[in-house]
């Protein structure tokens, strides 16, 4: 049976608007191709993207986020539980989570991310415990279905700035969904005077694109996860390249608890 159509009924192609998902649906058409980088259509940008390993890419680098480790090792996060990396690119996060005893779902859009991910998790010898998911997070009828929830932490390094608008509904209700009472949500995204687009939120409709991610300010950050409370919000520290972590000052970090 089909969820969005349980009836089976036809669906009309000229009056087709329903549910929720089918706005938010109509409203993903708006952007031209090349934008849609938060749905099933934006893998093969994201594939380009990963297919050069060699780019001066800064997040390419095999370092796991200085703010997720210090949530650990300052014990803000339970030491060990079941994670979700969302938007997991080549694996960092997801794999350092695994090697501190985390049981790690890791979910990215991009094949090519996830065969380097799956790489770099054998290589590192963490591959138990870690389980590689290719796919929309947000659809409901996708990879989603494979999450199993509940989530101890759901750690996002990158993926929400590339979210339109709209799509922070289908995101909320994702973490609604799986993070456990008591859980922990991790983000790092673009910040405001740093890195990413400041338009307001109508533009993006406007001009058809996402101009490569948006930008944040501490207060919409705290409005848009206003149900979670905050941890800890915060520039991420600018980490040297000799470092075991990375970090970048035009981010931001946050730590929010369900």
């Amino acid at each position: 049976m089909d969820r969005k159509n349980p009836s089976n009924q036809p669906i009309p192609t000229d009056r087709n608007i329903r549910t929720v998902e089918d706005v938010l649906t109509l409203l993903d058409g708006l952007f031209a191709p090349e934008a849609d980088r938060w749905s099933q259509g934006g893998a093969d940008w994201w594939d380009g993207f990963y297919a050069d390993r060699s780019r001066s890419v800064p997040f390419f680098v095999a370092k796991p986020d200085e703010s997720l480790v210090s949530h650990l090792d300052r014990k803000l996060v339970a030491p060990a539980g079941r994670a979700l990396d969302l938007g997991c690119g080549p694996g960092r996060n997801a794999l350092h989570l695994a090697s501190r005893g985390w049981e790690v779902d890791a979910i990215d859009l991009s094949p090519t991310a996830i065969a380097w991910a799956e790489e770099r998790a054998r290589e590192a010898g963490v591959a138990c415990g870690l389980r590689f998911h290719c796919g929309d997070a947000f659809a409901p009828d996708g990879v989603a279905a494979e999450l199993t929830a509940p989530y101890d932490l759901i750690h996002d390094s990158g993926c929400f700035h590339h979210l339109p608008p709209h799509r922070r509904v289908s995101y909320l209700a994702l973490i609604d969904r799986v993070l456990a009472p008591g859980g922990h949500f991790s983000l790092t995204c673009f910040a405001a005077g740093g890195m990413g687009s400041e338009l307001p939120d109508p533009a993006f409709y406007q001009q058809a694109g996402l101009h490569g991610g948006l930008a944040y300010t501490p207060e919409s950050l705290r409005w848009i996860f206003s149900d979670l409370t905050e941890v800890e919000l915060r520039r991420m520290r600018d980490e040297p390249p000799e470092s075991p972590h990375f970090g970048e000052p035009f981010l931001w970090t946050a730590l929010f608890r369900s």
